[in-house]
């Protein structure tokens, strides 16, 4: 049987002689069990924590003097550039931007 993942990615779902097999090989491994219920319940996702508020994905074009000097302060370059451009909003008003044009 076919599935499909939030994503879209479609997947093969085992067949019951397939699935069989699987428990089969679960039960005779005494390294490996099924989790109770519990313990799903107390699972967490794994990964990054989805953002509070999601950002804009944009094609701009940058100075490359400007994306140097950001991009040698390592990973997370892109989150520190957007915070100097909202610091910047914070301290100037529309007709100082307008007047950058």
């Amino acid at each position: 049987m076919q599935a499909k993942s939030k994503s879209g990615r479609k997947f093969t779902l085992p067949s019951s002689d397939e699935e069989s097999g699987i428990n089969e090989g679960i039960a005779q491994d005494a390294d490996t069990r099924e989790l109770t219920e519990e313990e799903f319940r107390r699972l967490r996702p794994v990964g990054r924590p989805k953002a509070e508020t999601t950002k804009e994905r944009i094609t701009i074009r940058l100075s490359p003097e400007v994306v140097e000097q950001f991009r040698a302060t390592g990973s997370g370059w892109q989150t520190r550039m957007d915070k100097a451009l909202q610091e910047y909003l914070r301290t100037h008003s529309q007709s100082d931007i307008e007047r950058l044009g």
